[in-house]
C-alpha cells in the first residue's frame, strides 16, 4: 500500500481498504484473481448494492479472489502519474496489471472515460485488440451493457443481464483455459456460448452511406443474438449479510436488502423497467432474516428496502412489521425509497415514521395527465396530493418531486403545469399540516429526457441543448419562491443521449476524449462539453445523428443483437399507444405479452388480447 501518497490527498480513506468484512486470501492458493473496478470514486461505488453482491458471490470460491478498485480523485491521479505508481486494489494493494481479469460495472454512460483512465493508471493496455494472452481479460456489465457498442473497442467480454451465475461460468471456463494453456481467442469463442456473454470481437458491423447500420454479423460460432442472463430464484441466491462497512462517509451509508427484481409498471421512458423483466420476488421470511442479519453484522443505523418500485412488493406490510420489531427498540431507521404516490397508505406512513422521519420522494414525471398517459405513468394528481396530504398531516415537511422535460409530444403547457403541481402540493401542506411553525420544504427536480435502448422511446429524437435550456428558463421563471427548483445540466444529458444510443464508431471518440483530459464527466466541476464537441468534429461524427434524429421503424439499432426478452414488436406497439394517448396495463393487472420468457408473476391475471 503506497502510504507515502495518502498524506498528500484529500480523503485518503478512499484508498486504504481494511474495512469491516473485507476479504483477504492467500495468493498462492488462487487460480484466478479478479479486480472488480467501479469507475467512480469510492463514495459512489461503495453505495452500490450490486458491488456488495458480486464481491460476496465471487469470493465464496476458494480458488478466486475478487478485490476492489475505484476511480481515483484528481489529486490522487496526479500523484500516481507523477510517481509512476500504478492504481491498486484495496484488498492486496497490488496493481491492476497483476490481475487475470479486470471487471467493470457500467452504471452510467458518463463514466466511460473513467474506465479508460483506470486501465491506464493500472498499467493495462486500453485497446482489446492489443491485449494478447489470457492475462488482462477486461469484462464489463451493468445497465450500459445493454448497448455495449460504444465501449466495444476496449472490452473483451460484456456480461449482459444479471451476473451472479454467469460470472461463475466465466471463471470456470477461464480457469480451464488457463490450466490447458489455451489461447485468448479459444477462450473468447467458448465464452460466447455462455448465455448472457457478448464477445464484441466475434461480430462484424457494417454501415450504410447515411451512417445507419447495414448489418451485424456473428462469426466463429457466436450466437446471432445474445440473450440476457437472469436469476430466477432470488431466495436461493447467496446474499451478503456481512456487507462491507465503508471506511469513510459515502452517499448511501446504510444496510440494504433487495426486495425484488424487475418492474411491471411499463413506463415508456424507463430502460430498467424493460431490461430487468420478469418480476421476481423474494419471500418476506427471507428478507426479514437477511435484513436483521445485515444490521447485526454492520451496526448500521438505517436499513433500506431496495427495488425499482418498493411499494409494489406484495408483502411489504408484513415485511415492515417484522423488521420494525427488531429496529424500533434499537432506534434503527427503516427506509422505503422508490415509493409510488398511488400506493402510499396511512399504514405504510405509520411504519416509515415509527423510527424517524426522513424526506419523502414522489415521481409524477410529467405535469399534466395527458403527458402522463403518453409515457404510461399511471398516476393521477389526486393520488399525489392525497399521498402528500397524508404525509403532511403525519408531521412530514420535506417532499421532493421528480419530473422530466423533453418528453415526446410535450408542449409549453406541460412545462408550465410542473410548477402548478408543485404549488398545489405546497397548498396541500398548508391545509394538512398540524404545525405551520415548521416550514414546508417542497423540492422540484427536473431531469432532461434521454431516449434509451430497449424502450418504446428508443426511436425518438432527443431535444437539443438549446431547447432544454429554454424550457429550464421557462420553468425557473414560473416557479414560486416557496418551492426549491433544481435541474439537470442539458449539455450532460445530451452527451448521455449520444453515448446511450451510440455505435462502435464512438469508441474512437471516447478514446480521444480521454486523451484530451476528459474524466469524471459526471461531476460538474470537470465536465467540458467543448472538449467532447471538438473530438466529435475531429472524428467526423455528428452528435445530432445520435441524439436528435428520429429513427425509422425498421432501422437496425447498434444493440439489435442484444436480446433483453422484450420484443421490438411490443416496444413499437407501446410507441404507437403513446402517440394515441393510450395507457397500457402493467404486469400487476395482466400480461401484455411483451415477449419475456420465464415470466411467472403469480400476482397478475391472465394475458389480455393485444393487436399485432
Amino acid at each position: 500500500m503506497n502510504q507515502h501518497l495518502l498524506a498528500q490527498v484529500r480523503n485518503p480513506a478512499r484508498y486504504v481498504g481494511g474495512e469491516m468484512h473485507v476479504i483477504q486470501k492467500d495468493k498462492q492458493s488462487l487460480k484466478a484473481r479478479i479486480a472488480f473496478c467501479f469507475p467512480e470514486p469510492y463514495e459512489i461505488g461503495m453505495s452500490y448494492l450490486g458491488l456488495q453482491i458480486l464481491y460476496h458471490v465471487m469470493n465464496q470460491r476458494d480458488d478466486v479472489w475478487c478485490e476492489r478498485a475505484f476511480a481515483p480523485w484528481v489529486d490522487m491521479e496526479v500523484l500516481l502519474r507523477e510517481t509512476q505508481t500504478p492504481l491498486w486494489t484495496l484488498e492486496s494493494g497490488d496493481a491492476l496489471h497483476e490481475f487475470d481479469m479486470i471487471a467493470f460495472t457500467l452504471q452510467y454512460e458518463l463514466s466511460y472515460t473513467n474506465v479508460l483512465n483506470m486501465l491506464s493508471l493500472g498499467g493495462v493496455e486500453l485497446l482489446r485488440e492489443k491485449r494478447d494472452g489470457l492475462k488482462h481479460i477486461v469484462i464489463a456489465g451493468g445497465p450500459c451493457a445493454y448497448n455495449p457498442e460504444p465501449m466495444s473497442d476496449f472490452i473483451d467480454i460484456f456480461v449482459v443481464g444479471e451476473g451472479e451465475e454467469v460470472n461463475g461460468k466465466l471463471i470456470d471456463l477461464y480457469v480451464d483455459c488457463k490450466d490447458g494453456d489455451k489461447s485468448k481467442a479459444a477462450f473468447l469463442q467458448k465464452a460466447a456460448q455462455i448465455e448472457g456473454v457478448y464477445v464484441p470481437s466475434l461480430y462484424d458491423v457494417g454501415y450504410n452511406d447515411d451512417g445507419t447500420i447495414a448489418y451485424i454479423t456473428p462469426k466463429l460460432g457466436a450466437p446471432e443474438r445474445v440473450r440476457k442472463a437472469i436469476v430466477q430464484d432470488l431466495d436461493a441466491m447467496p446474499y451478503p449479510t456481512k456487507q462491507l462497512v465503508p471506511s469513510c462517509e459515502v452517499v448511501h451509508d446504510r444496510a440494504m436488502v433487495e426486495l425484488f427484481r424487475g418492474c411491471g409498471r411499463g413506463c415508456r421512458f424507463c430502460a430498467a423497467g424493460h431490461t430487468n423483466r420478469p418480476l421476481r420476488y423474494k419471500s418476506p421470511q427471507t428478507l426479514q432474516q437477511q435484513g436483521i442479519d445485515c444490521l447485526k453484522h454492520t451496526g448500521a443505523e438505517e436499513i433500506s428496502m431496495i427495488s425499482l418500485s418498493t411499494s409494489d412488493y406484495p408483502h411489504l406490510d408484513e415485511l415492515c412489521d417484522g423488521l420494525l420489531e427488531y429496529c424500533q427498540p434499537r432506534h434503527i431507521s427503516l427506509s422505503l425509497p422508490s415509493l409510488r404516490a398511488d400506493s402510499f397508505s396511512l399504514s405504510l406512513m405509520q411504519k416509515v415514521q415509527a423510527t424517524r422521519k426522513s424526506g419523502l420522494t414522489f415521481a409524477p414525471e410529467a405535469g399534466t395527465a395527458r403527458l402522463r398517459q403518453v409515457i404510461n405513468k399511471n398516476l393521477t394528481e389526486e393520488s399525489l396530493q392525497n399521498a402528500c396530504g397524508m404525509a403532511f398531516s403525519g408531521g412530514w415537511t420535506n417532499v421532493k418531486l421528480y419530473f422530466m422535460m423533453g418528453l415526446p409530444t410535450e408542449t409549453d403547457e406541460d412545462i408550465d403545469a410542473i410548477h402548478g403541481v408543485a404549488w398545489r402540493v405546497f397548498d396541500t401542506w398548508r391545509n394538512s399540516t398540524p404545525n405551520k411553525a415548521r416550514a414546508a420544504k417542497i423540492g422540484v427536480s427536473v431531469s432532461c429526457f434521454v431516449p434509451k435502448p430497449h424502450t418504446p422511446f428508443q426511436w425518438e429524437a432527443q431535444e437539443t441543448i438549446e431547447s432544454f435550456q429554454a424550457k429550464q428558463a421557462q420553468l425557473r421563471n414560473g416557479m414560486k419562491k416557496m418551492v426549491s427548483y433544481h435541474w439537470h445540466d442539458a449539455e450532460v444529458s445530451v452527451l448521455e443521449g449520444v453515448l446511450a444510443r451510440g455505435d462502435r464508431r464512438l469508441g474512437r471518440v471516447i478514446y480521444r476524449a480521454w486523451q484530451d483530459g476528459c474524466r469524471l464527466d459526471s461531476w460538474s466541476e470537470f465536465f467540458d462539453i467543448k472538449k467532447w464537441q471538438k473530438v466529435f468534429a475531429d472524428e467526423g461524427l455528428d452528435t445530432a445523428f445520435y441524439a436528435h434524429r428520429t429513427r425509422a421503424k425498421d432501422e437496425i439499432f447498434p444493440w439489435a443483437h442484444i436480446d433483453v426478452g422484450v420484443t421490438q414488436a411490443h416496444l413499437w406497439r407501446e410507441l404507437e399507444a403513446a402517440y394515441n394517448g393510450e395507457q397500457s396495463i402493467d404486469c400487476l393487472q395482466g400480461c401484455m405479452n411483451c415477449g419475456v420468457a420465464g415470466c411467472r408473476n403469480e400476482y397478475s391475471r391472465p394475458p389480455v388480447e393485444v393487436g399485432k
